[in-house]
């Protein structure tokens, strides 16, 4: 397929932008001497997870079982279930497991840890255990410092699970927005979950994987002692939230969403797609940032930025594009006519992305290529 004759709204991939991403952030982690888990929720795509694995990655990250289920299916069997694990889900990772998948799961509470253990013991089958630490008070996990955690790793350790190690996740990283916040941010990620390791192994509990990351930490970490594995998820297309945050600029957003100029309020100085918030997601990420982008940069269908022009409001179908300034542009009709395609830049691009069945991959040599996405739970 050429890429004029794709169907919009759609979403696009840029191949060439995507291997740029993923070999920076690859060799990122070479050089500091871990591991790369990336996490595959940003895209749910097998296209994208086996460029991801022939760069260098090692294992992935999932956050749903379905998402376990259909990467292991395609021949991915080191995964990572990094959110806690309710008892009701145990059957289903349990079937993953003697399927053969090396399926890792979560826990962050001694009545979760108990769960895991009394379903092991029931079944024969012991699981291998992540324990969660909170490294940045943003979400869940167990603080490195709080008693629990050694009675966590007791409960597992003690009733026969495999005790593989902790993780943690410093989400808090999206709320910044300078280097140096980063870099103290990421160390800091690094230090809990480091301390959280010595803890349990002094009191004698296995604990042989100390994993961490976040696209942004993953980015500004100079020092990832005692550190033997990182997850990042959203840098491989990246998005204006992380263009926010520094890491990354536009014209690295390797996600876009194709639209169709479809009529004008000239007066308003407004262009209407077809491209709305079902296209876009209604995620206003940026909104809460130093550059608010509306609900995404638009572009030419070269993937470049047009001078100051933002998707500034939408509709279930239909989209608004208009000057970030406010300004009415009286040349809008004759520069962006009816028949016109844009190129419209997420701000997030997991909600995005789950928009859409599939990507229209714009590959290095110009043409595109169709890449199934998966959804659901």
């Amino acid at each position: 397929m050429h890429p004029l004759d794709i169907s919009t709204p759609a979403a696009l991939i840029d191949e060439t932008r995507l291997m740029r991403n993923i070999a920076r952030m690859q060799q990122r982690m070479d050089a500091l001497g871990v591991r790369l888990r990336p996490h595959v929720k940003t895209t749910k795509c097998i296209e994208v997870a086996r460029r991801q694995r022939d760069a260098g990655a090692s294992g992935i990250t999932v956050s749903t079982l379905k998402e376990a289920e259909q990467f292991f299916a395609a021949g991915f069997s080191d995964v990572l279930y990094a959110v806690c694990i309710p008892p009701a889900k145990l059957d289903r990772a349990l079937a993953l497991r003697r399927q053969g998948c090396a399926l890792t799961i979560l826990v962050d509470s001694i009545a979760s840890a108990s769960a895991v253990v009394a379903k092991g013991k029931a079944e024969g089958h012991p699981f291998d255990v992540m324990i969660e630490v909170d490294s940045d008070g943003h979400r869940s996990g167990v603080r490195a410092e709080d008693p629990s955690l050694i009675d966590i790793g007791s409960v597992l350790h003690d009733g026969g699970a495999a005790l593989k190690g902790v993780m943690t996740h410093a989400g808090s990283s999206y709320d910044l927005d300078t280097p140096e916040a980063l870099r103290r941010l990421a160390e800091q990620e690094r230090r809990e979950c480091v301390r959280a390791a010595e803890r349990l192994r002094a009191a004698g509990k296995s604990c042989p994987e100390v994993s961490v990351g976040s696209t942004p930490t993953a980015l500004s970490a100079t020092n990832l002692d005692g550190v033997t594995e990182v997850r990042a998820g959203v840098y491989a297309v990246f998005d204006l939230v992380m263009a926010n945050v520094g890491v990354c600029t536009p014209r690295d957003v390797a996600l876009s969403v194709l639209t169709t100029v479809i009529g004008h309020q000239a007066e308003k100085g407004w262009t209407i797609v077809d491209a709305g918030w079902m296209a876009m997601s209604p995620d206003r990420g940026t909104q809460r940032q130093k550059i608010d982008y509306g609900y995404g940069v638009v572009c030419g269908t070269d993937g470049n930025p047009i001078d100051g022009l933002v998707l500034t409001g939408v509709n279930q179908e239909h989209g608004i594009v208009s000057r970030m300034d406010g300004k009415v542009d009286p040349d809008m009709t004759t520069r962006l006519p009816i028949g016109t395609r844009l190129r419209v830049l997420p701000n997030h691009a997991c909600a995005t992305g789950t928009q859409f069945p599939e990507y229209q991959a714009i590959t290095v040599d110009g043409v595109v290529q169709q890449w199934r996405r998966f959804d659901g739970w």
